[in-house]
């Protein structure tokens, strides 16, 4: 049977924690694959927030989203009142203004936050334009600040290309130092492929 994927574990975690009506966030949005799934895990009346510095990758998961989910799911640019199935709002900015970018009143009402990075994984994509640590720790203090008690963030890593190791490192001394009052850290990897996807898990006290 074999143990569930990184990508797999991560739904999991967060599917378990997530009720129709939550807010979500996806902070790395790439093709869209978590923004459908958080959109279908808070339901008719959650809210995702999706962020993404390429153009194309938002282009993607709005039609991973229509296809999907067809009328039922409004997309935005993340002003005004929409309605549908889940109101998910894409916007252009990078992860590192996430607490920045979502509304006060959702400050401590979040109840979880997804990131996948890496770089975009389309055929014509710039393998070059990757997420970095000077961004990401940033992104990952945003989310704690942002999450509820009890909210989850899950963070998919990727070693195996260039730079991303040094991101993966960066972000696992820095979940490994938060003090245990603030969230519980675990991770889930291969032990025999140093250079394989992992997952880090937070979830805040």
């Amino acid at each position: 049977m074999g143990f569930l994927s990184v990508l797999s574990f991560a739904h999991k975690l967060v599917k378990e924690r997530v009720r129709s009506g939550d807010a979500v966030v996806d902070a790395t949005v790439g093709t869209g694959v978590d923004t459908l799934f958080l959109a279908q895990a808070a339901g008719e009346t959650g809210t995702v927030y999706g962020f993404d510095i390429q153009p194309q990758a938002l282009a993607l998961a709005e039609e991973r989203l229509r296809k999907a989910l067809g009328e039922r799911c409004r997309i935005a640019d993340g002003s005004g009142p929409e309605g549908g199935r889940a109101n998910v709002r894409l916007l252009l900015r990078s992860h590192a203004e996430l607490a920045a970018a979502l509304p006060a009143p959702l400050h401590g009402r979040i109840a979880a936050v997804m990131f996948n990075l890496g770089y975009l994984p389309a055929a014509f994509a710039d393998t070059g334009v990757i997420t970095l640590a000077e961004t990401t720790l940033p992104a990952l203090e945003g989310a704690l600040a942002v999450l509820k008690p009890g909210g989850i963030a899950t963070i998919v890593l990727y070693p195996g290309h260039e730079g991303g190791g040094a991101e993966a490192d960066a972000v696992e001394r820095w979940c490994a130092a938060l003090p245990g009052t603030t969230a519980q850290a675990v991770i889930y990897r291969m032990l025999q492929k140093s250079d394989a996807p992992y997952m880090i898990a937070l979830e805040k006290k």
